[in-house]
């Protein structure tokens, strides 16, 4: 577990430069509540790359291990707290959320990266204060679904 990346993960760096050769700046890693993976200070938004796994999202990505499984109930349960006090705070300090979950990204439930990333342009360019963007699993017509 040690060698489980927190920051710089493949899919946070795959938005990352997306975003950037569209003209998007951000800063990385920002010292707001939940340490953000990108921050757009100019914009007063910032956005989190989860992996499905360690934020505890209802996907196909998320099995609980049979292993030790209180402990690990127990830590997922922690991660998700901590995850809904720090957009709690960060929507009291004036910051619009986004939230782009590893199912969007990867695995059968996956959206087109480009579906994905017009999403996420659309949503900082726009005044909406939350944004999800999760894997849908079927066909295209569920892909609208995956927006919240």
């Amino acid at each position: 577990m040690s060698g489980i990346r927190g920051k710089n993960t493949r899919p946070e760096i795959q938005i990352r430069r997306s975003l950037h050769a569209a003209g998007y700046r951000y800063r990385l890693h920002g010292k707001l509540p939940g340490k953000p993976d990108l921050v757009f200070p100019a914009r007063k938004a910032v956005l989190f790359v989860n992996g499905c796994f360690w934020h505890g999202h209802d996907c196909h990505l998320f099995r609980l291990p049979a292993t030790r499984p209180e402990f690990w109930q127990a830590k997922i349960a922690s991660n998700v707290a901590r995850d809904a006090r720090a957009i709690d705070l960060l929507h009291e300090g004036g910051w619009r959320v986004g939230t782009v979950w590893e199912c969007a990204l990867t695995g059968r439930a996956k959206l087109p990266f480009d579906l994905v990333m017009n999403r996420i342009g659309a949503s900082l360019d726009s005044s909406q204060t939350d944004f999800v963007i999760r894997g849908v699993p079927g066909n295209a017509e569920a892909t609208e679904r995956a927006f919240i």
